[in-house]
């Protein structure tokens, strides 16, 4: 039964993806109201607005929280167009800078870590396959409903990626690596570990935070220099992502260094403005002690 609900819903998703950006916009408009009105998330949301920033005040953290709907739509509406946009459109909305960066790993024979979070459209992110010689790869958790699992890989394929899950990573980087065939692995690494995974913890927005440090372990082993894909949001539609070098030979790093190194970029980006984050996920379910002391 959930499978065929589903299927009605991917169906319908299908047919609204047909329409221009500027009318599913307008939906976009209507669902911001929806979930405004029945407050999705919003224990979840505060909660993490009120740790992450302690000096503001009630209406600040609504502000914020009512920006971060509207973007949460916009975000949702712009993803189901991955299927119909066209390349010559998703390259004019959005713009990579510094691609030469990737493009000089390339021709040195050197493979690139892109870290990237759950900021402004990182659904469209994947279109670097548009701009770069190499490979675009990317990490993923399987969802549970395995027909909408399938649809959101179809969509992230849009370009010609890869698509891994977290626990094939390491071997299909061996496997590209074997061919000689060079990549940009993408790795979103701002959501939390599971529990058993857990192995580094640091301060991260005022809070004791469990981090992943898997883009820094697959970069030390490939020796793959590590960039920071910081997504800006131009206007509604049109995003410019700047390819920020973080580390250029990892082997030489300290342990956590880059990790922390990330953590802390991802900071800076998320304070300047925070609305665009993915605040609905319960990033900090595994801190008994939120605020950090040390």
């Amino acid at each position: 039964m959930q499978s065929f609900f589903t299927n009605i819903a991917i169906g319908i998703l299908w047919l609204g993806c047909l329409l221009p950006l500027r009318v599913l916009y307008v939906f976009s408009d209507f669902y911001y109201l929806l979930i405004r009105l029945i407050g999705y998330r919003r224990s979840v949301i505060d909660e993490n607005l009120k740790f992450s920033f302690p000096e503001k005040s009630a209406k600040e953290i609504k502000h914020i929280r009512n920006r971060f709907y509207r973007h949460f739509c916009d975000t949702f509406m712009e993803t189901t167009k991955l299927q119909t946009i066209s390349d010559i459109e998703m390259k004019q909305r959005v713009k990579f800078n510094n691609i030469e960066l990737l493009d000089k790993a390339y021709d040195e024979g050197k493979d690139v870590i892109a870290v990237l979070a759950h900021y402004n459209n990182w659904e469209w992110i994947p279109s670097v396959n548009l701009h770069c010689k190499a490979l675009g790869c990317d990490v993923y958790r399987p969802l549970k409903n395995k027909p909408f699992n399938a649809y959101m890989l179809k969509l992230r394929e849009r370009w010609g990626n890869r698509n891994f899950t977290m626990k094939a990573t390491l071997k299909e980087v061996i496997k590209l690596k074997q061919k000689n065939e060079r990549f940009v692995l993408g790795l979103i690494a701002d959501q939390s570990p599971g529990e058993p995974e857990i192995q580094y913890w640091t301060r991260f927005l005022n809070q004791n935070t469990a981090v992943l440090t898997g883009p820094e372990k697959i970069a030390k082993i490939t020796k793959s220099p590590v960039v920071f894909f910081d997504m800006r949001k131009v206007k509604r539609g049109y995003y410019e992502v700047d390819i920020i070098p973080l580390v250029e030979n990892p082997e030489e790093t300290q342990p956590y260094e880059i990790t922390e190194k990330y953590i802390r970029y991802l900071e800076k980006v998320i304070i300047d403005k925070p609305e665009y984050w993915l605040w609905s996920h319960r990033r900090w379910k595994y801190s008994e002690e939120r605020i950090f002391t040390n």
